[in-house]
């Protein structure tokens, strides 16, 4: 028996108009009950063509990654990536501009008219040797400026990022019958310097090029099983300060301390006491981070140095709470100067090399990535995450005068017989973002990247 909606069955006895009435009622009925039924069903399948298709494109990607992963390159020297990447656009019918805020690459797919999407990328690889392995590891070495010549490996997974990018572009490219609006994609050089997205913006990139009206960028998470995707809403990373503080004393010989005034010891108790102003300083609850990471001084055992030489990282989410930590670190470092009895001209020099606000992930853009990725991954592998303590320039892209709506979702990149054997007891934690041994699993990792990229730019260039 064919199926009536419940105002159409055994109306024979109504009235011409009642039975009008009810006809009205019934498509009323099926707009409400019916219909968004229909919706909610066919959205995943919409995109189910997604998955076979990053599939068909999984052999080429994976020798670009191990290409990019093979070949990195330090911050503001990414020459030979960025025109990889500028080549791997234009092969994708993006229109291409070179050399933006260093070597920067931004590609426009002009596709009717809608929304403008931009997509980013980071190019730039770390100084550290890498001991993963694998047959495709890094041997790239260079010099430091010390002149000391040490490794270079993408051990923050930039190779990744850079390998979903094209990933994405290359789909997209081919299926702008699925979309309308413009896709902007952007590889930005000097991410690990925190400044590649200040470079590219204070050379034009909103002003040469089409103000986006969303950013979307992926970065993938050393803790998280590849095959999973997560978001946090809102500040999800920190405002990162790099900080030189240089500790000014009298040298002097090791054997006479007292015609000295040490700067190792200076040097000493600002590095504890400088932990005071997270402890006692800022509210419980506002998340701060001061770390010490470089500390250097003196040249031979005997000798008490004029100066020592520290470098700091400092994290924070709000601007009370990092201009609080400024002042703190000048204070305590020139306090316990001065007690040590050095003169004015003498006291510590505290310089701010670089500056990079919080990643504030827009919540209306954060929730349409999280549907989108949903719809293809499977809403148990798409997590709502917490803000965390590192840093990313991406989110410079949301503070400038045009406001863009920006979001950064984490990419799961751990094999998941190594989360198993983590949990152990006792089993050693797994290699870190900036480690020597980080190592992504590659074929998990990389196809969930280029389907979650994908399926939120068709949603949001299908407004």
């Amino acid at each position: 028996m064919p199926f009536k909606p419940p105002f159409q069955r055994n109306t024979s006895f109504v009235p011409g108009v009642a039975r009008r009435i009810l006809s009205v009622a019934a498509l009323c009925w099926f707009f409400i009950q019916v219909l968004p039924l229909g919706l909610a069903q066919s959205s995943g399948s919409e995109l189910s063509w997604i998955p076979p298709r990053v599939d068909r494109e999984f052999p080429s990607l994976f020798e670009l990654y191990r290409h990019l992963h093979a070949n990195p390159e330090i911050a503001f020297q990414e020459a030979r990536t960025a025109q990889r990447m500028a080549q791997e656009l234009e092969a994708s019918g993006f229109e291409v501009s070179r050399s933006i805020g260093g070597h920067g690459v931004v590609g426009l797919l002009r596709n009717g008219e809608g929304p403008t999407l931009m997509l980013r990328t980071d190019l730039d690889g770390l100084p550290i040797t890498e001991e993963t392995g694998l047959e495709y590891a890094s041997k790239v070495r260079i010099q430091d400026p010390d002149g000391q010549s040490i490794g270079l490996m993408h051990a923050c997974g930039h190779d990744v990022h850079m390998t979903c990018f094209v990933g994405a572009a290359r789909i997209l490219g081919r299926e702008k019958k699925r979309w309308k609006g413009t896709l902007m994609m952007v590889a930005q050089p000097a991410e690990e310097r925190g400044a590649g997205a200040k470079a590219m913006l204070a050379d034009g990139l909103f002003e040469k090029f089409p103000v986006p009206d969303y950013a979307i960028a992926l970065h993938n998470d050393a803790g998280m099983q590849a095959g999973r995707v997560g978001v946090c809403s809102g500040y999800a990373l920190a405002g990162v300060d790099s900080v030189d503080l240089v500790v000014r004393g009298v040298s002097g010989h090791g054997g006479y301390p007292s015609t000295t005034k040490d700067p190792v010891v200076m040097a000493a108790q600002t590095v504890l006491s400088l932990q005071t102003i997270v402890s006692r300083e800022i509210p419980a609850i506002d998340p701060a981070v001061v770390t010490v990471g470089s500390i250097h001084g003196g040249t031979k055992h005997s000798i008490i140095p004029d100066e020592v030489r520290l470098q700091l990282t400092v994290r924070y989410y709000t601007d009370e709470t990092r201009d609080r930590i400024r002042d703190g670190i000048g204070r305590i470092s020139e306090g316990i100067a001065r007690a040590a009895g050095m003169p004015p001209d003498r006291l510590p020099l505290m310089s701010i090399l670089d500056s990079t606000p919080p990643t504030y992930n827009d919540p209306a853009l954060a929730r349409r990535a999280i549907r989108a990725m949903a719809r293809v991954l499977g809403e148990d592998n798409v997590l709502d995450l917490k803000p965390v303590m590192g840093g990313e320039d991406f989110g410079l892209y949301g503070r400038t005068p045009q406001k863009v709506p920006v979001c950064m979702f984490w990419l799961g990149a751990v094999a998941p017989q190594k989360m198993e054997a983590s949990r152990k007891p006792g089993a050693p934690r797994l290699p870190s973002l900036h480690s020597s041994r980080y190592a992504p699993d590659p074929e998990p990792t990389l196809k969930t990247g280029v389907k979650a990229l994908t399926s939120i730019a068709l949603e949001l260039l299908n407004p």
